[in-house]
């Protein structure tokens, strides 16, 4: 029992998937706040792609 709660203690495993996982939330966080602000431009300009697909149909 004592080998085990030592190999439990001294994994490090677990503490690299949470970083990795904070850091994918992290950017995840950015790439929502950047669309935030370029919402409006991204509604214009796939609005007049559509437009013109329905122009040339």
């Amino acid at each position: 029992m004592k080998n085990f709660v030592s190999r439990f203690a001294n994994d490090e495993s677990g503490a690299t998937a949470i970083e990795y996982g904070l850091i994918a939330a992290l950017v995840s966080v950015g790439i929502i706040a950047a669309l935030n602000l370029l919402q409006t431009e991204l509604t214009g300009i796939f609005g007049r792609i559509s437009t013109a697909l329905q122009g040339a149909g």
